[in-house]
């Protein structure tokens, strides 16, 4: 088992492994009881350089100081006048507004009814015919493939209110009609002819 040691003090003289140190110098000896003598030449230069220094640094301050000062332009003040941009001038107004102009009523003239136009026609009435006495179908749209709505009678008197509508699948007109108690309708335009009205 290993044992500890204290290391050396690495300041320590006595070690072993410590490097020799430099013998000093010693002083020559002057003859003046082993002091060095003052270097009087050296004192004396250092002397005349600073105050060569101080006599350069107050020549430069009092030739600043000495000079005139410099002639400065008088300011005359600038007068800024603000103003403001004319006013418009306002245009006359009349004390009371303009009327703005009644629009007339122009009635639309309303279809004599009371002569049978030459064909089935939208604003007249027609009446049902040609059905050998069974009537035709009002339907919801101008198409067979529509509802059925009711059964109009043979002779019965009916108002045109639109079409005509025309049917591609079967190729035939179709009118919008309105009966007498308001029931609307659509039905195929061969079982109409243009009759008077009431």
């Amino acid at each position: 088992m290993a044992r500890y040691q204290i290391p050396q003090d690495p300041r320590d003289p006595k070690r072993k492994d410590s490097p020799e140190k430099r013998p000093r110098r010693l002083r020559q000896d002057t003859g003046h009881g082993g002091q060095e003598p003052i270097p009087w030449r050296w004192l004396g230069l250092g002397v005349l350089v600073t105050i060569i220094s101080i006599a350069i640094a107050l020549a430069l301050v009092n030739s600043l100081l000495d000079r005139p000062p410099l002639e400065a332009a008088p300011i005359e003040p600038t007068l800024i006048i603000l103003t403001a941009p004319p006013s418009p001038i306002p245009s006359p107004t009349s004390p009371l507004p303009t009327p703005s102009p009644i629009p007339t009523f122009t009635p639309i003239p309303t279809p004599d009814t009371a002569v049978a136009p030459p064909e089935v026609t939208v604003g007249y009435y027609a009446q049902v015919a040609n059905t050998d006495g069974f009537g035709i179908n009002l339907r919801g749209g101008p198409s067979t493939s529509n509802a059925i709505i009711t059964l109009v009678d043979e002779a019965a008197l009916v108002l045109v209110i639109d079409g005509p509508e025309v049917d591609e699948a079967n190729d035939r007109l179709w009118w919008q009609l309105q009966l007498d108690d308001g029931t609307e309708g659509w039905a195929v335009g061969e079982f109409l002819v243009p009759a008077a009205g009431p």
